[in-house]
């Protein structure tokens, strides 16, 4: 139970789900949840079925990631509500890997989290137009429709988290939501890294600070956006800090060395045993 009195969802998936397969990945420190949509969006830039992302997650979960993340956006741009199903079709076979749907809290891509029950659905605002997240949550979000969601996919055993900027009242308001967790956005902290020690140790600060008080308030920490593994040798090391969702850098560092290296490298940048 939480602070609230509320118990924390740490379901990995509905209890209808298949016997689960032997091998469940050992992990030590920060869990590293895979993004597979850029390997969607090589696939439909050819309209047909290569690559394969179910594939590509089992490779991954191979490899011993212990967790698989898709945005499923309205447009279906990479990640197709097809592939999602599939995916958890996969994923229910193997233990200990954790299933986090992202997206904002459309009609339908609530109702199908409500339907896949993963272990986490992290809601996003998206702008139209964007070509990816450019930010978190502003706290002026209408509270009462986001909060309705948030009770929801809980009451079907869907942990939350709200992808928020490295910011006091922003994580106070994901707490005021009962959000079981945070993802920071980390593009800034990304972007100060790559200028030099001194700009990524001071945006750095303000991270720990959310992240702290977030872990003060009941909630997780979740943390994604632009790492890779140069500013993670930083990162990883922030307080209370439970997992990071990487895509684009992994799949990039993919195309040189495979993706079962480059999903063992990110492994351990992630400090995490395989």
């Amino acid at each position: 139970m939480d602070g609230r009195g509320r118990s924390r969802i740490r379901s990995s998936g509905s209890s209808a789900r298949p016997a689960r397969r032997a091998g469940k990945p050992a992990v030590h420190g920060v869990r590293l949840s895979v993004n597979v949509n850029k390997v969607a969006t090589l696939r439909n830039s050819r309209g047909r079925s290569l690559p394969s992302v179910v594939e590509a997650v089992r490779v991954c979960v191979d490899a011993g990631a212990p967790g698989i993340t898709v945005h499923p956006r309205a447009d279906e741009r990479h990640i197709r509500r097809t592939d999602a199903y599939e995916i958890s079709a996969f994923l229910a076979t193997r233990e200990g890997v954790e299933f986090n749907i992202e997206g904002d809290p459309r009609p339908d891509l609530l109702e199908m989290v409500r339907e896949i029950r993963p272990a986490q659905c992290t809601l996003v605002p998206v702008m139209p137009g964007e070509i990816t997240s450019q930010a978190g949550w502003p706290i002026d979000a209408p509270a009462g429709q986001l909060g309705e969601a948030i009770r929801d996919l809980q009451e079907h055993g869907v942990r939350v988290s709200l992808f928020i900027e490295p910011e006091a009242a922003a994580v106070r308001w994901a707490a005021s939501l009962h959000a079981d967790r945070i993802e920071l956005y980390t593009e800034p902290f990304a972007a100060a890294f790559a200028e030099g020690p001194q700009p990524g140790e001071r945006s750095f600060t303000k991270y720990v600070a959310a992240a702290r008080l977030a872990h003060e308030l009941g909630m997780g920490v979740n943390a994604g956006h632009d790492l890779d593994l140069h500013n993670l040798t930083l990162f990883r090391t922030l307080p209370h800090l439970d997992e990071v969702s990487i895509g684009h850098a992994l799949i990039s560092h993919a195309l040189y060395v495979g993706l079962d290296r480059a999903v063992r490298d990110y492994l351990a940048a992630c400090a995490q045993a395989v």
